[in-house]
């Protein structure tokens, strides 16, 4: 993934009291463990704070992106954050609520260990007073005996308590059940938030509601051995308005690593926003100021049709996780598949991206008559169909108006010397590849 540049115009708003209050504002707080001593302690001098994150995919996905967004938020004011990435608890997985993980190889969790440091890094300051860290919980759970571990950590949770977890407590009532492999692993996120404590002065956890349970088990932890108070902050798990999954699409869920979702499917996806949910949205994943939101919001109530709010978000979001240049490539390619660009600007993987969806065929170098390609691509149904389209303007190639029915496309109008791009009246598309 290319290096982000635009960590130094991120600033927090002004506008807002302290980052307690911003965060409120834009919908990130959904429980902690006392909001008014945190709001306190975040308005005073620097802390130390973490995350974590399991490598069990080789990228990390649009909920991590809330998480590092609240990392880089506190670290804006002055905090300073520790990226944890899970090279033990990794090995594990914390518990679904439907049915046990599949354990993945110690080579497959090293590697990816290896990616999501590389991530998460990129979201963060690594320079001045409160430079970020990051950590990898292998580096003390792997000297850790099952003796010692048990001794030293285990018999400080009661197994009452464990069973009341909702993850764990969803997964007893299931048919599944659950093994005891990922019932422990609350214990080890809690012995990850007490070495944190103990090496760094660590007294602030955050992730996800859903994984509240776990981000208690280290405040718990820490008061039973310490004797101190560490604090909690879970942030809301995000819907759709309509109830829908947040950050899926056709099933699959919105990565950050463009090779497993392209910057081009990543900007639609945000472009393709719910106008109920654009404003909360821009809150959540920019740096937009409240008034530049609030602008913005007026826009979407008064001309939804615009769609501002959607393209300054899938903008903002998009330049954030991939950068500014790939963006603007991106722009450029949707406008072109459109007609309103030059197709042969665009390089050969964004091309592929923009119209991987669209219906496609493959023809041979005797096959490149305007009838035929219309035809083969499934543009139209018939070759009458298909000069009756070029007879009454409605063909196009490569966004050029063909409007002779014997015309034949010549190979040096092959874009990357392969592909065309057909399309009919204003909105029908076809790509065609020559092979």
């Amino acid at each position: 993934m290319p290096q982000l540049n635009n960590l130094e115009s991120q600033q927090n708003d002004a506008s807002f009291a302290n980052v307690w209050q911003e965060l409120k504002w834009r919908g990130l707080i959904h429980v902690s463990t006392d909001e008014a001593e945190l709001e306190k302690l975040l308005s005073g001098d620097p802390i130390t704070y973490y995350c974590g994150f399991d490598p069990t995919a080789p990228s990390l996905h649009l909920g991590n992106l809330v998480q590092l967004l609240v990392l880089r938020r506190l670290q804006l004011a002055g905090h300073k954050p520790l990226g944890l990435v899970g090279g033990s608890t990794g090995l594990i997985g914390d518990p679904r609520p439907t049915a046990e993980r599949t354990l993945n190889t110690r080579d497959t969790v090293n590697e990816w260990v290896g990616y999501l440091q590389g991530q998460v890094s990129r979201f963060l300051s690594f320079e001045g007073g409160n430079a970020a860290r990051i950590v990898n919980n292998l580096d003390w759970t792997a000297p850790l005996s099952a003796i010692d571990f048990l001794r030293e950590i285990g018999k400080h949770f009661r197994v009452g308590t464990m069973l009341r977890k909702d993850a764990v407590a969803s997964r007893l009532n299931s048919e599944e059940g659950i093994s005891y492999t990922e019932f422990s692993y609350q214990i080890l996120q809690g012995m990850d938030y007490l070495q944190l404590y103990r090496d760094y002065n660590c007294v602030l956890q955050t992730g996800g509601s859903d994984q509240w349970g776990n981000l208690t088990s280290g405040t718990e932890l820490i008061r039973k051995v310490e004797g101190k108070s560490v604090h909690a902050l879970g942030t809301p798990l995000i819907t759709n308005s309509d109830g829908s999954k947040f950050g899926k699409s056709e099933g699959n869920a919105i990565w950050l690593d463009a090779a497993m979702c392209s910057p081009y499917a990543f900007y639609q996806f945000w472009v393709n926003t719910a106008d109920a949910d654009v404003v909360d949205r821009l809150k959540i994943f920019t740096f937009l100021s409240r008034a530049e939101i609030e602008e913005l919001a007026q826009q979407v109530a008064e001309k939804p049709f615009a769609r501002e709010g959607q393209r300054r978000l899938a903008f903002e979001v998009t330049s954030l996780v991939h950068g500014v240049e790939a963006t603007e490539k991106v722009i450029a390619a949707s406008a072109a598949v459109f007609g309103n660009g030059d197709l042969s600007v665009l390089d050969e993987e964004t091309l592929a991206a923009a119209t991987s969806e669209l219906p496609s065929a493959v023809v041979g170098v005797d096959g490149l008559g305007i009838v035929d390609l219309l035809v083969a691509s499934g543009l139209s149904d018939s070759k009458s169909a298909a000069r009756r389209t070029v007879g009454e303007g409605g063909a196009y190639v490569n966004n050029g108006k063909v409007s002779d029915p014997d015309a034949v496309v010549e190979t040096a109008q092959l874009l990357h010397g392969k592909y065309l791009l057909l399309r009919k009246g204003k909105k029908n598309l076809a790509t065609v590849r020559v092979g």
